[in-house]
């Protein structure tokens, strides 16, 4: 996270795929994916809705 760091957030630890070194503020990112790889309608649908979720943030 960044310097500023809340203490009303609980310290996560490194777990899995997880490593909070990597942590920072991502306000206005989204990421829609099928896990094992596979193209449908439905992750492009999720995406849009993702998309228009972020529309506020503008260009």
């Amino acid at each position: 996270m960044n310097k500023y760091k809340s203490n009303y957030l609980p310290q996560l630890k490194k777990q899995g795929l997880y490593d909070p070194r990597f942590e920072h503020d991502a306000c206005g990112v989204g990421m829609v994916a099928n896990i094992k790889g596979i193209a449908s309608h439905s992750i492009i649908k999720l995406g849009l809705e993702n998309l228009c979720s972020l529309e506020h943030r503008g260009p």
